[in-house]
């Protein structure tokens, strides 16, 4: 019993950790003047071998459709973070108190890892 508890607690924060990490990522490749790594017109350039002319069509539909896609994208991880957070406020009074204070580590781990992300997309846009 203990075990399934503990790997359902560890599968709940990693799914967090990858969810908002993952937003992290793409924001800090998506910075202002860039583009996300999957929807950047470099890598549809280099795919489909655009020509110049192609380019200059195809930019202004990506400049279109990349704040639609951050703003939905932003919509997600919030959603996500809140599910999240409602499951581990239900599971942390099942927790022991090494645990619970386990759990606290992992959190705060996670936070760092999020500032750290945050840090770097603003130097990098410096």
């Amino acid at each position: 019993m203990k075990q399934t508890m503990k790997r359902n607690i560890l599968a709940v924060v990693a799914a967090g950790a990858i969810a908002l990490g993952g937003f992290a990522v793409v924001q800090a490749q998506a910075g202002p003047g860039g583009h996300g790594h999957a929807f950047g017109l470099q890598g549809i350039t280099k795919q489909l071998d655009l020509t110049s002319d192609q380019q200059t069509k195809v930019q202004p539909i990506l400049d279109a459709a990349k704040p639609q896609l951050a703003a939905i994208h932003q919509e997600a991880m919030q959603k996500a973070k809140g599910v999240i957070d409602s499951s581990l406020s239900q599971i942390r009074p099942l927790l022991t108190a090494d645990q619970q204070k386990k759990l606290d580590a992992v959190q705060k781990a996670h936070q760092d890892m999020m500032n750290a992300h945050k840090e770097l997309h603003d130097a990098m846009q410096q």
